[in-house]
């Protein structure tokens, strides 16, 4: 049996775990910080919070962390790598990936994207549904390009960046750490470490 261990029991969790049985695993456990208080996430039981991960890890073909937020996904990502977790990537058998794509361990692509040619993403990364990422792009760990987001070829976006919903970003443009990329904002030039962009074009919010 190819046992999958999730950890956080979120909607983004539940997802993983559908696109997991999806893409040919058996089972599907998750752990999170709220339990016992938290039982069960849908159809799935949560058994565990972190530590209990940690002692179980063997018990695992595959870890993958369910949470959102990007730097708390990262954070729990490399705690698991420091434990030796298997991390695994899980891809939709309904995504597009080009065969010469290099996708750091925990990351998530799911149903509908497409990633072209000669891409490389990071560590915990996720490329949420029905988002694009063209040829050449570059993407560090932890970042999230959020459901039917488009990103143009040769783009390069920095760790722990988000990518809006329905926004695009114009070919090689450099987006920096930290950055959060407004709803269906059209980015045409680089964004600054730490800013976030909204609107079309899109331009910093000031305070």
């Amino acid at each position: 049996m190819i046992k999958l261990a999730i950890l956080g029991a979120s909607g983004h969790g539940k997802v993983i775990a559908d696109t997991a049985l999806q893409a040919g695993w058996a089972q599907v456990v998750f752990f999170d910080d709220a339990w016992p208080e938290v039982a069960e996430n849908g159809s799935w039981s949560v058994v565990g919070d972190s530590s209990s991960l940690f002692d179980r890890l063997s018990e695992f073909d595959g870890v993958v962390v369910g949470i959102g937020n990007n730097r708390v996904r990262l954070e729990k990502t490399r705690a698991l790598q420091s434990k030796g977790a298997k991390l695994t990537t899980i891809i939709h058998p309904r995504a597009a990936v080009s065969d010469s794509v290099k996708i750091g361990a925990g990351s998530v692509i799911l149903a509908g994207s497409v990633i072209q040619v000669d891409s490389e993403l990071g560590v915990a990364c996720i490329v949420n549904t029905s988002a694009s990422i063209d040829h050449d792009c570059f993407l560090g760990d932890g970042v999230h390009v959020c459901p039917g987001a488009a990103v143009a070829g040769s783009v390069r976006v920095g760790e722990g960046s988000w990518i809006g919903i329905g926004s695009s970003i114009k070919q090689l443009v450099k987006i920096g750490y930290g950055v959060t990329v407004g709803a269906g904002a059209a980015v045409i030039r680089d964004v600054q470490d730490d800013q976030v962009v909204v609107g079309v074009p899109a331009a910093p919010v000031t305070q």
